[in-house]
Parts: C-alpha cells; sequence; structure tokens
C-alpha cells in the first residue's frame, strides 16, 4: 500500500475549504499551520490568470526531515509502514533542522506557547480536554515542529479496523482536507489500489511531483496548468 494524495491546480478554485478543515481536524496553532494555500498571479491585463496550489506535507519517501533529525540524533520523525510521516513531540527539542532542510517548508516551529484559539475567550470544549484525551498527534506542545500527517488519527482507525481498502472512500477514513473540496480538486487513497483509482487519474491528468530534484520522492502529485516547474 502506497498512500498518496492529489491536488489538481487546473480545478482548485482557491475556496480554501480545505485549509478550514485541516485546521479545524487537526486543532490549528497559530504560526504552525499544516496546510496553506499559495496563490499566484500570471499574465498581464487583461489576460490574467490565477493558479492556487495547496502546500501540505509531501510525506516523501526519503524526508529530508527524518534524515536530518536522525543526525542531530533527536530521532523524532519517523515514517511508518503507510507512507506517514509523524513527529514525535516528546523527543522533538524545537531546534529547527528538519525546517532547515525540507525544500518545501512545510515544518513549522510553533513558538514559545499555544495560544487559545479565540484569543481572550473562554477555550473550546476540544482545547478543554486533557492531553491523554487526545490523539498524539494532537497533543501539541511549545517549541517543537508540527506538519501534516495525512491525518493519521483518521487513517489509523481504517488500520485498525481492517478496512485500509476504504481509505479515501469512506469520509472517517480520509483526511479533513480532501472530504471537503467542492470542486473534487483533491484525492487521496492508495495508489497500488486493485481499483486503480488513484493511479488512473494520475496518469489522465499527467500528475507529477514537485521539486524532483532533490531526490525525496514525495508522496504527493499536482496536475499543474502550467507543466511541472
Amino acid at each position: 500500500m502506497k498512500l498518496v494524495r492529489v491536488i489538481d491546480t487546473e480545478r482548485c478554485m482557491g475556496c480554501r475549504a480545505c485549509v478550514a478543515a485541516c485546521a479545524v481536524e487537526n486543532h490549528f496553532t497559530h504560526g504552525a499551520p499544516w496546510n496553506v494555500m499559495i496563490e499566484t498571479e500570471r499574465g498581464t491585463f487583461p489576460d490574467v490568470t490565477r493558479t492556487f496550489v495547496t502546500m501540505n506535507c509531501m510525506q516523501c519517501e526519503k524526508p529530508a526531515c527524518k534524515a536530518a533529525c536522525d543526525a542531530a540524533g533527536y530521532r523524532a520523525i519517523t515514517k511508518n509502514e503507510f507512507g506517514v510521516v509523524l513527529i514525535d513531540y516528546d523527543k522533538c527539542t524545537g531546534c529547527g533542522c528538519c525546517a532547515a532542510v525540507c525544500p518545501n517548508g512545510v515544518p513549522q516551529i510553533n513558538g514559545d506557547s499555544l495560544s487559545a484559539l479565540y484569543p481572550g475567550q473562554e477555550a473550546t470544549p476540544y482545547e478543554a480536554n486533557p492531553a491523554e484525551a487526545l490523539h498524539p498527534t494532537h497533543r501539541k506542545k511549545p517549541n517543537v515542529a508540527e506538519k501534516c500527517t495525512f491525518c493519521w488519527h483518521k487513517l489509523e482507525k481504517a488500520v485498525a479496523a481492517g478496512r485500509t481498502d476504504r481509505i479515501g472512500i469512506d469520509a472517517e477514513y480520509t483526511p479533513a482536507g480532501d472530504l471537503v473540496c467542492p470542486v473534487d480538486a483533491r484525492i487521496f487513497g492508495d495508489i497500488d489500489a486493485e481499483d486503480g483509482r488513484v493511479a488512473a487519474y494520475v496518469a489522465r491528468k499527467n500528475a507529477t511531483r514537485l521539486k524532483q530534484a532533490f531526490g525525496l520522492e514525495p508522496q504527493v502529485y499536482h496536475v499543474l496548468e502550467g507543466g511541472e516547474p
């Protein structure tokens, strides 16, 4: 099984529903977003077009962040058998090595304190939950690195239930950002699956992986209007 995400920039309209869904699902930390929208403009008036690309973790096959963390001796970053790269907040020292080597600028050091979602107001019910009630990927601490996890807390349920074939199909087993896109610009699933759903889309739309020159083999594919950068 090889879990991948496909982002189709020919369909994306920049609504940022995926950004909002990620923030809600993964308890957004100010200054350390897991999913951001990059908006670019091309052309000369009146012939102008806009392109929208969401940037989240590429879950690289050969993650530079993990290599740097291992070299520094902390070993706070792992890559599991399903290809998901995770950060152990208890081992992370916030040194920033992972952020320095990621060519996509994905890992974010979250700062000296975790501010409330609504400063000056009462904590939301989710924020009031004790740490032990949260999934490990949501037990955030100050001064550590954070990043997208492909919503591992949801994928993990599919693994436990023996329903990995439903990842990317059933809502409970699909990353939040991929569920909410109103124009179907995001697809998630097993690129090696027998049904060929994801692989066929990648082939049909000639989707590519960004910044391949770094040799990291990202697991996120993009359909690009202007071709491969």
